[in-house]
């Protein structure tokens, strides 16, 4: 083999550890799952995490879903960190492959913010096809003011591959507070079992989920640069987050570090953060009756 070659050779390694180890790097071509497909099947998991506050940072958001575009663009600092959401499924029902393979590599740690009030009335119907066979009904809701930012981050340094990457990297949400109108919803069971590698051995965990109190909306960061392809699935991601209460468990306390993955936040420090047991379920919906494409 010639020395040209292998020195080719070499630089192609090189450039693929850097795909793989660093934030920051250049990712390979972005792909993305369809709308639909995607969006139903992510349900996310959140967990308390006070006391640690970034250094100070603030962060400029513009709303991504159709039904919302209307809102204006805000600038906040970011807060305390509230909480980590993770991946998980729903009495066994596990994402089908190909969307699993984006599914379980979105992790969000949630910080708090501050903003002004929406004041904007919403029905929100469930997508996901667990939460549809219980019958649950649609929910009349009036979004109120933003309490968190939630941004993309990895665990303990396992980094999805490249072209996962350079999807979950862009999914930002914003969490406002909601008003629900009329009767609260009937709490209903779940078992939910970790989807994400670094939590694999993690038990299953049955849940009773209660009153919803925010709705996770899709935004971009000012200078994070969306492909196009990435876009048109993100903009439709839209969570519902209610309150959980589990039964007793002897689950010990598990302590990760986090690593910020959207290019805008990739200058923060790694954090550390330690978990317990869920508060928090969020479940996609879908806004109006304006349903995610389903390519």
């Amino acid at each position: 083999m010639s020395r040209r070659s292998i020195l080719r050779g070499f630089a192609a390694l090189v450039s693929l550890v850097l795909v793989a180890v660093l934030p920051g790097a250049a990712t390979a071509a972005p792909a993305a799952p369809p709308p639909l497909p995607f969006v139903s099947q992510l349900d996310l998991s959140c967990y308390r995490t006070e006391g640690y506050k970034p250094p100070p940072i603030t962060v400029t958001t513009r709303h991504l879903n159709p039904v919302l575009a209307g809102l204006p663009t805000e600038t906040t600092r970011l807060g305390e960190r509230q909480q980590l959401c993770v991946p998980v499924a729903k009495n066994g029902v596990v994402p089908p492959r190909g969307i699993l393979d984006y599914v379980r590599w979105v992790d969000l740690s949630c910080y708090r913010i501050e903003g002004g009030a929406a004041n904007f009335p919403l029905t929100l119907s469930h997508l996901n096809p667990v939460v549809q066979k219980l019958g649950i009904q649609d929910a009349q809701v009036t979004m109120l003011s933003p309490e968190q930012l939630c941004v993309p981050v990895a665990k303990n340094g396992v980094l999805p591959p490249p072209e996962i990457l350079s999807f979950v990297r862009h999914i930002d949400l914003k969490c406002y507070a909601l008003r629900v109108l009329g009767i609260p919803g009937q709490a209903f069971p779940l078992a939910l079992g970790h989807l994400n590698p670094v939590l694999a051995d993690r038990p299953k965990v049955d849940v009773k989920v209660g009153n919803t109190r925010q709705l996770c909306v899709p935004v971009a960061k000012r200078g994070d640069e969306i492909p196009p392809v990435v876009l048109n699935t993100v903009q439709w991601l839209d969570l519902a987050k209610s309150d959980v209460t589990t039964s007793p468990s002897v689950v010990g306390p598990l302590t990760l570090k986090l690593t910020h993955l959207n290019p805008v936040l990739a200058s923060l420090p790694s954090e550390q953060v330690t978990i317990t047991e869920p508060v928090q379920l969020g479940l996609p919906v879908a806004k109006n009756g304006k349903i995610p494409p389903r390519e």
